[in-house]
């Protein structure tokens, strides 16, 4: 899974990231993880390049962690996926579309909310709820789609991150969409350099600087 995404330029991970949980206790923090991953990699001139997201940022989400590639306005298709999305759809899910784990009176809402986040570019974050039937138990899952550029320039990738709380069960597992929230991306502020600390104590200051003055006077010999 280490090579999960090819080879990547600029790894700028390490932020400190709340621990938000599901209702039985599940961690969510790796969409709190991509999302700090993301946010690091931003600079002036707009959001990410999905040849920037390195794998070694993200290695210890990659079986959450998928990368959608824009087919048609609202479609997205994997370009590639974790074990854990694999293990909710029973099969590889590479080349499926993302409408492919949703219910079908959700697809709608999932289309819309698709194509603000490539149109905005906006970043999504969605509640998820399968629902339990014979052989599989009621499901709670989050997901988070953060919009990325491809290497032409245009805003056709996805970074995304999925996480389940439950017993798989019986596959594939189809969801529909209790909540979501949009953001823009252009509200997320890209980090900012920290200047340079002084130490208050050691610094000195600066004395003008004096021309020293003349110590050199001509000697004129007259003799013939």
């Amino acid at each position: 899974m280490k090579t999960f995404f090819g080879n990547g330029s600029g790894s700028n991970f390490g932020k400190i990231v709340g621990m938000d949980r599901f209702d039985s206790g599940r961690s969510l923090s790796p969409l709190r993880q991509a999302e700090a991953y993301w946010t690091a990699l931003l600079t002036g001139d707009g959001v990410p390049m999905r040849s920037q997201i390195d794998p070694r940022g993200l290695e210890n989400i990659l079986e959450y962690t998928f990368i959608l590639e824009r087919i048609a306005p609202g479609l997205a298709r994997f370009r590639l996926a974790g074990s854990h999305l694999n293990n909710l759809a029973g099969m590889e899910v590479r080349g499926m579309p993302l409408t492919a784990f949703f219910e079908p009176d959700a697809r709608t809402e999932i289309t819309d909310v698709l194509e603000q986040v490539f149109t905005g570019p906006s970043i999504a974050e969605l509640g998820l709820i399968s629902p339990g039937n014979l052989g599989r138990a009621r499901m709670q899952a989050r997901m988070i789609l953060l919009p990325l550029k491809s290497d032409l320039g245009d805003v056709s990738r996805v970074l995304g991150v999925m996480v389940s709380d439950g017993a798989v069960g019986t596959t594939p597992r189809r969801f529909t969409i209790s909540d979501h929230q949009m953001r823009a991306a252009s509200d997320v502020q890209a980090p900012q350099p920290k200047a340079p600390e002084t130490v208050d104590g050691f610094a000195e200051d600066q004395a003008d600087f004096k021309r020293p003055g003349s110590h050199l006077r001509l000697v004129v010999s007259r003799d013939d």
